[in-house]
């Protein structure tokens, strides 16, 4: 896993000018627990257009999630980044970054009350279409998004980046309405096949619409600038992975809601 996820994305993205996107922090709560995500928005937007959950990676909500939320304003979606771990709670280090996504990832009922409770954030936004909602994540959040499709969310689909690849509650497949897309990097040493066979299953045998794409040569983290380059450390940075998966989503976005976000 990576823990220096602070690279500002947007900055892989030229054709985005300042000016375009307005972004602030959203405080909102689940339960006694309060949470700050962050709220991406074009600044021309007009009337209610399909709206974007990003869950972030293993560092909560930091540059990388806020960045990739920018790009996705600059496409014309109202983006917003849940916030998992709580008002406050940003790891800096690998060791508190795997402790805070270790409460999640053992306690599957609390991570999917924490999407939940993003998702209904995002639908109260007063640009947002409520009925064109899909949520993306990276990492310990592209775990999450396969979470929340479990967790029977409404959402058109879900999209996940190198995340966590497993199948820990099979029935809750048939909870699933949205289409699925796993963008995975083929040399990932932290998910293994097996994982994969499981989730693969479980998605057979309810029907889900689903693909996945395995990028050569990619290991985990593959679309972060933040990981570094040496694949050898299971965490790298993969530009052509990067690019392509963003192309991948893009068309997996336009599918579901062409022409509306345009």
């Amino acid at each position: 896993m990576v823990a220096g996820s602070f690279v500002f994305a947007a900055l892989l993205v030229p054709s985005l000018r300042a000016g375009e996107v307005t972004a602030k922090a959203v405080e909102y709560a689940e339960g006694n627990t309060t949470l700050e995500g962050w709220l991406a928005v074009p600044e021309t937007v007009s009337g209610k257009v399909p709206g974007v959950l990003v869950i972030h990676d293993w560092v909560g909500v930091q540059a990388y999630s806020k960045g990739r939320a920018g790009q996705l304003a600059g496409l014309g979606y109202v983006a917003m980044v849940a916030d998992i771990y709580g008002k406050g709670v940003r790891p800096s280090n690998p060791k508190d970054s795997a402790a805070e996504a270790g409460k999640f990832k053992t306690d599957r009922k609390l991570f999917r009350m924490r999407l939940l409770a993003g998702l209904e954030e995002l639908k109260k936004q007063p640009n947002v279409d409520p009925e064109k909602v899909v949520a993306i994540g990276y990492c310990f959040g592209g775990t999450g998004v396969l979470e929340l499709a479990r967790a029977g969310a409404d959402v058109k689909g879900v999209v996940s980046f190198h995340g966590g690849l497993d199948s820990p509650t099979p029935a809750d497949g048939k909870n699933i309405k949205a289409k699925v897309l796993v963008l995975h990097g083929a040399d990932d040493p932290y998910v293994p096949a097996e994982g994969i066979a499981a989730m693969t299953a479980e998605l057979n045998a309810a029907k889900v619409d689903w693909q996945m794409v395995s990028y050569s040569g990619a290991v985990h983290s593959f679309s972060n600038p933040g990981a570094g380059s040496d694949v050898s450390k299971g965490n790298a940075y993969d530009a052509r992975a990067d690019a392509r998966s963003w192309t991948q989503m893009r068309a997996f976005l336009d599918e579901l809601f062409a022409p509306s976000a345009k």
